[in-house]
């Protein structure tokens, strides 16, 4: 490790993203990718905005938060856009989550919580999930200096009810609770027609999951006017041009597209659904699941060494070597083509 690292940062444990194969040949099934393409719409504003790419993009993307605002019935100074949530969640544990006492966030949730905190010397107290991985809402009730709870949590998938975190928020009425909904689209119920009462709710959403736009990093916040500003004078002070001319304008046409939006999430909701009855016959335990990916386990066949077998068979699936998830994967959910050839390999381990 150089000499030339800060302290600090040299004590850091990165986020280790999903593996990205450099070969052909592999059915990707690890990183939550949607499975379909963008909508043709993003596609052809994409290529129609390349004529103006030596012009800087707006520095604010208003034209995007109008096309957020409207698809939402919001305001768009409720809106703050960024390049994907990871972005924005940096930026809001900068803006408040930096106090003297501890954040919480479960102890089986999104590895960049933990990563972030230590990046930015935040305190932080990891809230043991149930045994069977809901979260135990009461524990959210505490002393603390704000909350961040990914819903649909990855990566077990589990999704809280809007009462649940209502409740959450009614008890921290003074602290800023985070709600990541980059899974949402996929069966969970969003919070985003509560902020007008919770003027502590920050939503976090990404269009990389349910708009299939990962290589295009765009990612939004909704809450409070307040909130966003505290979002914008962090960003200001970082990067006063988060997102470009390309990013903005493909955005813009996934939220209008909405028929292809809804088609694609059906699909995959479906395929879910399907494979997650097979894995049940097979004998796999599966959460239930309200995202893209389900979180499976077998009690006959540790998870470590099939997703050495799935690899050595061409499909990848993630898995943790983590306490208490180190019997699971996590299996991103495909085509049905593609979740038919996942089963298959699975059925030939056992064999």
């Amino acid at each position: 490790m150089s000499d030339y690292l800060s302290p600090s940062i040299g004590k850091l444990t990165p986020y280790v993203p999903g593996e990205q194969p450099r070969d052909g040949g592999y059915i990707k099934l690890n990183t939550n990718e949607n499975p379909y393409p963008p909508s043709p719409r993003v596609i052809e504003a994409i290529r129609n905005e390349t004529a103006r790419l030596r012009l800087y993009p707006d520095p604010e993307s208003e034209e995007l938060k109008a096309a957020v605002s409207e698809y939402y019935n919001i305001d768009k100074n409720q809106v703050f856009t960024g390049n994907g949530s990871d972005e924005i969640l940096a930026l809001s544990f900068m803006a408040f989550f930096m106090k003297d006492k501890p954040i919480l966030f479960p102890d089986v949730t999104y590895s960049f919580y933990e990563v972030y905190a230590a990046l930015y010397g935040i305190k932080y107290n990891l809230v043991p999930l149930n045994p069977d991985f809901t979260v135990p809402v009461e524990k959210f009730c505490t002393e603390n200096a704000g909350i961040v709870l990914a819903n649909p949590n990855a990566p077990t998938g589990i999704a809280l009810g809007t009462d649940e975190i209502r409740t959450i928020l009614e008890n921290n009425r003074d602290k800023v609770v985070l709600v990541d909904e980059a899974y949402v689209d996929f069966g969970a119920q969003s919070m985003v027609p509560f902020i007008k009462d919770y003027p502590n709710l920050l939503i976090v959403q990404t269009l990389s999951k349910s708009r299939s736009l990962a290589g295009l990093r765009v990612g939004f916040a909704i809450g409070d006017s307040k909130l966003v500003e505290g979002l914008n004078r962090v960003k200001n002070s970082f990067n006063s041009y988060p997102l470009d001319r390309l990013a903005i304008k493909g955005a813009i046409e996934a939220f209008k597209d909405v028929d292809y939006f809804k088609e694609t999430t059906w699909k995959i909701v479906n395929t879910r659904e399907r494979v997650k009855t097979k894995l049940r016959d097979l004998g796999f335990i599966v959460t239930e699941s309200r995202s893209n990916f389900l979180f499976v386990s077998h009690p006959g066949f540790p998870a470590r060494d099939m997703f050495a077998r799935l690899k050595e068979k061409k499909v990848l699936v993630r898995y943790f070597d983590k306490p208490r998830i180190d019997n699971y994967l996590r299996v991103t959910i495909g085509t049905d083509d593609e979740m038919d050839i996942f089963l298959q390999r699975v059925k030939e381990i056992f064999l």
